[in-house]
């Protein structure tokens, strides 16, 4: 059994099916899975839950998907967390836009499950790596 703890992932969608899918897709793999379906719920999760990645759509109600990444991003706890957004937003100004906001990743709907698992797993793969290094540095042994 290993040691690692489970990666946890914060999904945010306002479409249920989208959210499930997610959810089913990311716990065969191993992942524990927090649900938000409106950016209101997105924000409280972040702050109660530490989720150590966020798939975040963009069109939601009340509070959309880049005010949710703005308000992480200005957050000094909040903004180291990875960001892939997931949505239905494809116009180049949309893509843009996400670079621009600091997202790790930008997917558009309608999307392949194994795509979004290969870029999940490349993320957590990225930071584990960074830890790693940051260890090495403060090593004084």
């Amino acid at each position: 059994m290993s040691n690692t703890p489970k990666k946890k992932i914060l999904v945010v969608d306002d479409e249920k099916n989208i959210l499930r899918l997610l959810q089913v897709t990311l716990q065969q793999k191993g992942y524990t899975v927090i649900t938000a379906s409106n950016g209101h719920e997105a924000l409280y999760k972040l702050k109660t839950q530490a989720p150590d990645l966020v798939i975040l759509d963009v069109m939601m109600p009340h509070v959309d998907g880049f005010e949710v990444l703005r308000a992480m991003k200005e957050d000094a706890c909040m903004s180291i967390i990875p960001v892939i957004m997931l949505t239905a937003k494809a116009q180049d100004e949309d893509v843009f836009k996400g670079w621009q906001s600091g997202v790790d990743c930008y997917l558009t709907k309608p999307f392949n499950p194994t795509e979004l698992l290969t870029f999940v797993k490349r993320i957590f793969t990225a930071v584990d790596k960074h830890v790693e290094d940051d260890a090495k540095v403060y090593d004084l042994s």
